[in-house]
């Protein structure tokens, strides 16, 4: 059976007081939205729909850049949830299958969760997803007898009785989309706040004659945000649950509470991870890497064997082979260091292709930019840069070339050829004291001046 996916992210979140669109505050380097439409991919959905409705446009432009053929659908008034799911109904007529109702501020659900909301759907008309709250405060209550789920009570409109139980909503719901879509028409506004609930529809399921039932979920899945400060305690919560993972999976992380992971970071079994490393979105980590302490990378790749840091910065485009080592206050830009080559200290290396085993010296910097347009830099195996050398792309230096210190590289070094480029040093005797007395007489005229 096909799911299509209907996503919730029409709200403004006044309580973030952000000019940006609640759903995009991001949580480990993307919107809070994309974590929400990548819980779903376990579901194999055929078709997405984002509700949106505050910042309309950024929402739809952000869930686009992630997944072109997601639907935009537009809520412009926000009259409850069940107003908001009926704003997908056009989006999704014709379609048969099942439609799950997910939110963009709760981020957090399984995908195994999921999965058994699906399987619920086998033998259940309607699936909610529930959990036992350690303090249930003003959720809505679910009204169990046995498995069978009879309504969903809003906090306002319960009495003493139900709002004694601990069962309360998560506001995921699953049913047949032509199901779905026919219940919300029956929904009306006679509550406490006047809305259109999405959780009536179980009341009116249930007096059709339609099954429904709910699966229970630990509370930390259904973490709604809602503030600056719900959006802290999320990130905490996904940092946690990711360093968990990490170690459960064989990587050794001295402190693993000053590592930050992004949401797609992949690390290998056996890789060092040092004390206050930062992963940005799009970083894949091989078997047996190391990573050294405040190292920052993003949107790189680093091979088995390969060593980066302390102190690094791996920039988008950056690939890292076997043996590869990086070292301290190196920045590497959208180039490949093939096996074995060192970038050891101080040193940029953007927009550059550096060969086997060869070695970049202390100060390089790859000139890669015309202040238009960006040049490239290739470096043959085996050739030795030496320290402070500007390579002034496009420039090539051949396998088994050398660049001689402080040189200025403008044209290509043939193999196995030594490039000297720097102006002759000439010594001048007595000139510097010369000019120390002169400026030491000019300073002190301006400071008896300034008296």
């Amino acid at each position: 059976m096909s799911t299509a996916l209907i996503i919730l992210a029409a709200g403004k979140g006044t309580r973030m007081k952000s000019d940006l669109p609640k759903v995009l505050h991001p949580i480990a380097g993307v919107p809070m939205l994309i974590h929400a439409i990548a819980a779903g991919s376990v579901l194999e959905s055929s078709r997405i729909v984002v509700v949106a409705g505050h910042g309309a446009k950024a929402v739809g432009d952000a869930a686009e850049a992630y997944q072109p053929a997601i639907q935009i659908a537009l809520q412009s008034d926000q009259l409850g949830t069940a107003h908001a799911v009926a704003q997908a109904a056009p989006l999704l007529e014709g379609f048969d299958g099942d439609a799950m109702v997910l939110y963009g501020d709760t981020p957090f659900i399984r995908p195994e969760t999921l999965a058994r909301m699906q399987e619920a759907r086998k033998t259940h008309d309607v699936v909610v997803l529930g959990f036992e709250a350690a303090d249930p405060g003003r959720y809505g209550r679910l009204v169990m007898t046995g498995d069978t789920l009879n309504a969903i009570v809003e906090f306002k409109d319960a009495d003493d009785e139900v709002r004694a139980i601990t069962f309360c909503n998560s506001g995921v719901i699953s049913a047949d989309s032509k199901t779905l879509f026919s219940l919300i028409e029956a929904v009306d506004n006679a509550n406490a706040s006047e809305e259109y609930y999405l959780t009536d529809i179980i009341a009116i399921a249930r007096a059709r004659g339609l099954t429904a039932t709910a699966v229970a979920c630990d509370q930390a899945e259904t973490m709604g945000i809602n503030s600056r400060a719900e959006l802290a305690l999320a990130e905490a919560a996904f940092q946690a649950r990711a360093r968990s993972e990490a170690l459960e999976n064989g990587t050794t992380m001295p402190a693993p509470e000053t590592v930050h992971f992004a949401h797609d970071t992949h690390v290998g079994r056996d890789t060092v991870i040092e004390q206050n490393v930062v992963f940005g979105p799009g970083v894949t980590i091989e078997t047996g890497a190391h990573i050294r302490a405040f190292s920052h990378l993003e949107g790189c790749h680093v091979s088995r064997g390969a060593t980066i840091g302390p102190y690094a910065r791996l920039r988008p485009g950056t690939e890292v082979a076997e043996d590869a080592r990086i070292g301290n206050f190196v920045e590497v830009k959208n180039a490949i260091l093939h096996e074995g080559a060192k970038v050891n200290h101080l040193s940029y290396v953007g927009d550059a292709d550096v060969g086997e085993a060869a070695n970049i010296g202390a100060g390089t910097i790859t000139c890669n930019y015309d202040g238009v347009m960006k040049h490239r830099t290739t470096i043959g195996a085996r050739a030795f840069i030496g320290s402070n050398t500007m390579l002034v792309a496009p420039v090539s230096v051949g396998n088994d070339a050398m660049t001689a210190t402080g040189s200025v590289i403008t044209k290509d070094v043939p193999d196995s050829d030594l490039a000297i480029a720097r102006a002759k040093q000439i010594n001048k005797p007595g000139l510097a004291r010369k000019l120390f007395d002169m400026l030491n007489s000019t300073k002190a005229k301006r400071d008896k001046g300034a008296s």
